[in-house]
């Protein structure tokens, strides 16, 4: 589904609309892959290898790294939900967010729960992987107990295994059949949209930012309803600390302008914990700072590649857009760079699955 443009008319995709003709500059708010000239070339070249030269004082670097949620929490406390658009471009370019997606999902559901229906201790059924665990745990406690003793399987042990389940069915949206999950939700202008365009009764969208005040300014929105979504304080780069969504239970990971946001050294940590998360055939949607956008280095598709394919994860888009941006009104012009892509969670074993999630470059625990 791809929201309208204020004119009426469907919003165009990303990449998809040329200036062809110089003097229609100013007809539109944007203009895709523009080709910039050898001479801005060379000058986003000379001022990235200007600012090279000159780098913040250590004690400064520190003190942004560890104060970093004191400098947002500022921001948002000054500009509250005023500074970001909502992004209502989202369904056009991530068509993976509107509605109907889950339909293969809920009828590999349906199929699957009537069948347990069959199976002896088949009430506790949900759709998420523990239908056998839980089955083979009423069928233990139905049978005699030489038959548990015969699979090595005390009581205590049962009931511990039992607790397990019972956390793992229990977290936030367990009985939503397709999971959202933004990363660096600021004050809500992805999440939003999501809940207003996305009527799928199924649907169950995480949002989560490194600032306090984000994630409050999300909890008081009017449209905020915990029964179809999920707000959370969460810093990617503390491995330690856990997500309330067990691993392979997100249908869609969401970041838009965040991964750009992190130190390089720190990437490749959080876009491997991002992959654990993903259901086998899940996806990450990015949109981020290409390189020489705004005379800075960010990022090239090539170095977006290798962070996703080491964390098992496949390409199904990788594409840079050199975009004109025009004001109208001050009748000036900007040039921008961005990048796009989608990467999906192979649907292989589960066993193969792992090896890939599990790897660990230097630097990441």
């Amino acid at each position: 589904m791809a929201a309208p443009s204020q004119d009426g008319r469907r919003r165009k995709q990303f990449g998809n609309r040329f200036l062809t003709d110089p003097a229609r500059l100013f007809q539109h708010n944007a203009w895709d892959n523009v080709e910039w000239s050898e001479e801005q070339e060379a000058a986003a070249q000379a001022k990235v290898q200007e600012n090279s030269t000159e780098f913040v004082p250590q004690d400064q670097q520190d003190a942004y790294e560890i104060s970093a949620s004191k400098y947002w929490n500022d921001f948002y406390k000054t500009h509250e939900n005023g500074f970001f658009k909502d992004r209502h471009w989202l369904f056009t370019e991530f068509p993976e967010l509107a509605p109907n997606q889950n339909a293969s999902t809920v009828d590999v559901c349906a199929s699957e729960a009537a069948a347990a229906k069959n199976t002896k201790g088949s009430g506790l059924w949900e759709c998420n992987g523990l239908s056998s665990l839980e089955t083979g745990i009423l069928e233990c406690q139905d049978s005699e107990i030489s038959s548990c003793n015969s699979t090595h399987q005390t009581q205590t042990e049962v009931a511990a295994q039992k607790l397990e389940e019972q956390k793992l069915r229990d977290f936030p949206g367990s009985s939503a059949t397709y999971r959202i999950l933004e990363v660096g939700c600021g004050a809500g202008n992805t999440v939003f949209p999501i809940l207003q365009t996305n009527n799928d009764p199924g649907l169950f969208v995480y949002c989560c930012d490194f600032s306090k005040t984000a994630v409050e300014l999300v909890q008081a929105h009017p449209e905020y309803d915990t029964s179809r979504c999920f707000a959370f304080v969460h810093d990617l780069c503390e491995t330690g600390t856990p997500f309330p969504m067990p691993d392979e239970s997100v249908d869609v990971v969401v970041l838009i302008f965040v991964l750009s946001a992190l130190l390089p050294e720190k990437m490749q940590c959080v876009i491997n914990r991002l992959s654990k998360l993903l259901k086998p055939g899940g996806i990450i949607l990015l949109r981020d700072y290409g390189r020489y956008d705004l005379a800075q280095l960010r990022f090239k598709k090539d170095e977006l590649d290798l962070l996703f394919s080491t964390a098992g994860l496949e390409k199904a888009q990788n594409i840079v857009d050199r975009r004109l941006q025009v004001n109208r009104g001050k009748q000036i012009t900007m040039y921008r760079v961005w990048i796009q892509c989608k990467y999906r969670k192979p649907k292989g074993d589960k066993e193969s699955l792992g090896e890939r999630s599990n790897f660990h470059p230097s630097g990441c625990t």
